[in-house]
């Protein structure tokens, strides 16, 4: 088509200003601006049971602070993603990406637990970013390479959380004030607010935006009703409880590690780092060709599966100390430490330590091993079911829907840290991975019972 082409009459189908389909070019700017805004969160996220401490809360101000996000969130992102899908992806993401600068700032200058909250509040309600991101990639994307397109998001995701904590530990190192990593957390903000204003290009044309449309006066009761729906509900229940296990698995990973094999923060940090490293291989690698070959349902099958795995293997990790752990060294360590996020939520687990005697690689060998499968099903389920929410719902309610699965993803990591960490504390260090195994067997049931493949009209 050249620029000179009449207009098509008002009854002809509303035509794609770029061909259908994933390119590189398309989806470059939507992975910077993902990475860089995920790299920001992440130099926050470690430290923020620290900001609590450093303002004496209580236990319950502690949980409080770490709850009141995702509780934001599970408010504030499905009204943005309809605001999205009536106004187009590139303002809203701006706006967003906007709150989330201003809110590191505040929690920069914040003297007070309450300013600590407020910011994490205001970024929460208003800062809708990967979700209007990935309803940007579904506009870009056919059926057929959706999910690899939203394996986009997901691998920018990855790699924002390999270095955003490395980047905030490095910073501590130089300055005990908590308002360094959260000015560096600013700083990355602004350069993504940067990046999608001058090279991401709007994705949702005009012409295409009252299909399907929401209203944002209506947004908060339609996540209701999707959740209530006979297909679309079932997905959303699927991503918010796979989500409880993966983001458990996270919190625990570890406590458990320094368990079975005495490991402390630098040996945890390989674990994360492999486990990272295979996430976004399979989000970058494996995916399309997984989707070409089973379909959106069989890859979420596959990966549940392989969820399922590697908590089994996770449950059976043999508790063997790595080949230069000290048992007296590692408890000094351990009480000049700072608590754990998980610690300071449910109180003080005390993780028991391993014996020395019998100290050998084949503890540390068998995590890493464990991980992979973890790594492989987290990688793919995401974008598996968010492909799936899509088809279901209709290319007019992408950004609701996806702002409704990331509401659950928020709400699943306020959950998970508490009911991980109690199993551990009440039952030991490997019972939230066997409770998760059963769980995860338990979802691919479900999965296999009730999601079916071939997209449906979108239902009002």
């Amino acid at each position: 088509m050249t620029p000179t082409a009449p207009p098509p009459p008002d009854d002809a189908p509303a035509q794609d200003p770029e061909p259908s389909g994933l390119t590189f070019a398309r989806a470059l700017p939507v992975f910077a601006l993902t990475f860089v805004d995920v790299l920001g969160l992440t130099i926050i996220l470690p430290l923020l049971h620290l900001y609590a401490v450093a303002f004496g809360a209580s236990p319950a101000e502690i949980l409080l602070t770490a709850a009141v996000f995702p509780l934001a969130q599970l408010v504030g992102v499905p009204v943005m993603g309809a605001l999205s899908d009536r106004f187009g992806r590139k303002p809203l993401l701006i706006i967003s990406q906007i709150t989330t600068c201003i809110s590191f700032l505040m929690l920069a200058s914040a003297n007070t637990l309450w300013m600590v909250m407020a910011s994490r509040a205001f970024d929460g309600l208003f800062g809708a970013n990967l979700a209007t991101a990935q309803a940007a990639l579904a506009d870009l994307t056919d059926d057929d390479s959706r999910a690899q397109g939203l394996g986009v998001t997901g691998a920018a995701f990855g790699l924002g959380f390999l270095f955003g904590p490395a980047i905030a530990i490095g910073a501590f190192e130089f300055t005990e004030s908590l308002a360094l990593p959260a000015i560096i957390a600013a700083a990355y903000s602004f350069v993504s607010i940067l990046l999608t204003v001058f090279t991401f290009k709007e994705t949702l044309p005009p012409e295409r935006r009252g299909k399907g449309r929401i209203a944002p006066s209506e947004a908060f009761g339609t996540f209701f009703r999707l959740l209530s729906s006979p297909f679309i509900g079932v997905l959303l229940v699927l991503m918010f409880a796979q989500q409880v296990f993966f983001y458990g698995f996270e919190t625990v990973l570890g406590l458990f590690a320094l368990n079975r094999t005495g490991l402390l923060a630098q040996g945890n940090g390989l674990i994360f780092l492999w486990a990272g490293i295979v996430l976004v291989i399979v989000q970058v690698r494996v995916i399309r060709p997984l989707s070409r070959r089973w379909g959106e349902r069989g890859m979420a099958l596959f990966a549940l599966g392989m969820f399922a795995l590697g908590f089994v293997m996770l449950a059976l990790t043999p508790q063997q100390a790595q080949p230069f752990y000290i048992k007296s060294a590692v408890e000094r360590e351990i009480s000049a430490l700072a608590p754990s996020g998980t610690e300071l939520l449910i109180g003080d687990i005390g993780v028991p330590l391993p014996p020395e005697r019998g100290r050998g690689l084949g503890g540390v060998l068998w995590l890493f091993l464990a991980v992979v499968p973890v790594s492989v099903g987290a990688g793919l389920i995401r974008p598996a079911l968010n492909s799936l929410l899509t088809k279901r719902a209709g290319a007019g309610r992408f950004g609701a829907t996806l702002g409704a699965s990331a509401a659950l993803v928020s709400a699943a990591n306020a959950v998970a840290p508490l009911l991980m960490g109690a199993l551990f504390q009440s039952y030991g260090p490997t019972a939230p991975f066997a409770v998760g195994a059963v769980g995860l067997a338990v979802l691919w049931v479900v999965a296999w019972r009730f999601v079916r493949p071939a997209p449906v009209p979108a239902e009002s």
